[in-house]
Formats: structure tokens, sequence, C-alpha cells
């Protein structure tokens, strides 16, 4: 874990060093050592490419602990509470009249060599409780990360019970209550829902309600492993180089469908599910236990752009981050304003798979923004006109042209026998 300043600088030469020695890698000719040398410096230079977005999204506020459930778990959750207060260690040291030398210390043996005093004097400078919360300084921001670090941390009492029993998730048997319900849901098969206890980053302009998010995840973890268990899905494989072929497959009839048989096999999982009351969800990657990735998407929004530009920005978090030592789900709502390096990095990737720069550059309807040309245009890319029009209505932030081009509606009476 990163402790201040100096240790993000060092890890950021680090990262570049074993970039460099990557790169410049020279096959010995002997296959078994050279696949060691190369997985050994990528594994270092994954493992310190997470330390340092995980420090960063820890200073930035964005990091929400539910609970801290034990005094085991308290040293680091003050280490992220300073961090993500905008203290440095000198800055904390001064608050608790000790040298900053020996706040290092503390932190540097998570806090082992402390007494029971001075964790209590830190604790009440950073606002850290015990089985209560602690939040960064923009926790209440929508973009937050959300932890769970067990199910004894879970309030079953909080889960929209309700609303889970009228969708047919759950069925109150006689002399149970909902709540009873929920808990055996959740934990039923073993606890089989794990995954769902992953750290959850949301981005959007609207904070989450962070029971309804996991019900909702728990929802989407149990129609997934049924699509993996009937065979329909085959093994997953890290690559991304179908990108461009499923683009183009955006230009058939019924293609959302065909999106998602083509994903299955690819070893990927495309899941549709409703959001709940207080999610504001459009999409969500994650994966199971079995090693398969899941998108998940709401179709908040019955619009072929929305679909595609959503669905290729869970694919990047799958190709760029979901696999990273993070150990981290994403959850999005589209248009939920610039967003920090992860979410920048998935819009990048998601605008580039569909419409490379060079395609986007020889674009005329960028700016005569008349139907005739998004077409003739989208023709020559290999892309549905909706994604450019789409494309065109937010980078002009002009909402009130080529509404036709949309494909308003065309979505979820592809997906009718699923929802």
């Amino acid at each position: 874990m990163i402790y201040n300043e100096r240790q993000y600088q060092s890890a950021h030469k680090q990262f570049e060093k074993l970039s460099e020695s990557l790169n410049a890698f020279k096959p010995s000719g002997v296959e078994w050592l050279d696949s060691a040398q190369l997985d050994a410096l990528e594994s270092q230079i994954l493992d310190i490419k997470s330390e340092i977005k995980e420090y960063e999204l820890i200073k930035e506020g964005k990091v929400s602990y539910l609970e801290c459930s034990g005094l085991s778990e308290l040293p680091k959750t003050l280490i992220y509470a300073r961090i993500g207060l905008g203290l440095t260690q000198k800055d904390l040291a001064e608050k608790l009249g000790v040298p900053t030398q020996q706040l290092q210390r503390y932190e540097a043996s998570s806090y082992m060599g402390a007494s029971l005093s001075r964790l209590i004097s830190v604790a009440e400078v950073l606002n850290v409780k015990v089985r209560e919360s602690w939040s960064g300084a923009k926790a209440n921001s929508a973009d937050s990360v959300f932890c769970w670090n067990s199910v004894e941390n879970i309030d079953w009492t909080l889960f929209p019970a309700k609303e889970m029993v009228k969708r047919g998730w759950i069925t109150v048997k006689k002399g149970t209550s909902a709540v009873d319900q929920v808990r055996d849901y959740f934990l039923s098969g073993g606890g089989q829902y794990t995954p769902a206890l992953h750290r959850k980053k949301f981005h959007g302009e609207n904070k989450p309600n962070e029971y309804a998010l996991l019900a909702w995840q728990a929802r989407v973890l149990e129609l997934a492993r049924e699509e993996v268990a009937s065979g329909a899905v085959y093994e997953y494989g890290h690559t991304d180089s179908w990108m461009k072929e499923l683009s183009s497959l955006t230009q058939i009839e019924g293609a959302p469908l065909a999106a998602k048989k083509f994903l299955a096999e690819k070893g990927i999982v495309l899941v549709l599910e409703k959001h709940l009351p207080g999610t504001y969800l459009d999409g969500a990657a994650m994966v199971l236990e079995t090693g398969h990735p899941v998108v998940a998407l709401t179709l908040r929004y019955d619009r072929l752009d929305n679909f595609w530009f959503v669905l290729f920005h869970e694919l990047a978090h799958i190709s760029l981050h979901i696999f990273d030592s993070l150990q981290m789900d994403y959850f999005d709502e589209e248009g939920g304003g610039e967003g920090d390096l992860v979410e920048r990095e998935a819009d990048e990737f998601a605008l580039e798979a569909l419409i490379s720069s060079e395609s986007w550059d020889s674009c005329v309807s960028r700016f005569s923004m008349t139907p005739e040309a998004v077409r003739l245009d989208a023709e020559r890319i290999g892309i549905h006109p909706s994604i450019l029009a789409g494309r065109i209505r937010k980078e002009s932030n002009n909402y009130h042209v080529l509404s036709e081009l949309l494909g308003n509606g065309k979505v979820r009476s592809c997906f009718e026998e699923q929802l």
C-alpha cells in the first residue's frame, strides 16, 4: 500500500522503469525462461499500477467504507481515512502532537506498536468509528467506492425487500419475514454471492443506495451463473482483439441480441436487468467466481446509441481494469460527468472501439449534422448510424439534432423473452 506522496512518486518511477524493461525485453530463445521472466515483469507492473490507482481513488475521497467491522481492520481504515481526508502524515502527526517519524512508524507497522489510547486519538481526529462509518472527503458525491468486508457487516433490514418480492426475486414463506428471505437469498448456495462483496466503484451524477446496488448485483450474478451453467457461455480468454468485429455487428437487424450471443462465444455473459429504485444505473462490469466476466445493462434508456456506448464502456472496464489486483466491480450511470482517470480510460476505449479517431476526424456529418450525412459516414465506417448520431450530439452538446437516428424503442424489443 502507498502511504504518502513520496512513495506515490517512487511507485510511478518504478512503474516506468519496469515498463521500459518490458518494452526492451529480448527473448533468450529458452521458451519457459522467457515466459517466466515476462510473467514476473507483467505481474509487478500490474501490482504497482493497482496500488497507484488505489492511492489516487482514496486521495480523491472516493472511497466510502460502510463499516469497519473490528479492531483488526481499524489500522488500514485509519490510513485510508487520513489519505481520503487530504491529510499528509505530517498533518496528522501535528494534530496528534507526535513527531512525523512516529506517525510514519505507526502506519508502516499497521499501528501494531500503538497503544489503545493512541488508536482512539487517531480515530477521533479522523472521525473513524468501529462498526459505524468513515467517509472520504467527497464520499457524498456520486462517484464513490463502496466496500463490504464480509457478510457480517451487512444490515439485512436495509435491502429493498418489498421490491425484490414484487419482482419475484424472493418469495416470502409462511412464518418468515421478508428480511429473513433476503438473507437466505443472499447467502444460499454456500455463500455464492461472495463476488457481490467486491468493492464497487460507482460513477454518475446521482449517489446510489448501496443496498439496492448490492441486491441488484446479487440478482445479476444469479442470472449470469444460470447462463454459464446452461453451457451457453464459452470459456473466457482475456483479449479484446474482437472489438472491431463487434462494432461491425451493430449494423445488422436485431444487433443487440446478436451481440449477446457473440459475447457468450467470447466467454462474456451479457445480462439485462432493470435497475432498482435508488440506483440510477445504466451498466456494470463484474466477474463471476468461474472467471467469466459479466456485463449487466439496465436498458434505462431504450435507445440503440445508449445501448452500444454503455456496452462498450463496460467492455472497456473488463479489458482494462476488472482483472487488476484492486478486485473492484464497476457501476456506471451514463452521462455522469467527466469522471476520474479510470472512467476516462473506459470512455476513450469505448469511443475508439466504436469509431476510431481517424474515422471520426474524417466525418463530414460532425459539421453538417444532417441525417443523410450521418448515414453516409456510418456506412463508410461500418457502424450503425445511431452510434455516430449519439456521439455527434454529445460532443457538440446539441441534443436537438439527429433524434430520428438514435434507434428509440429498438433495444428492449430484441430481448422481450428475457425481460
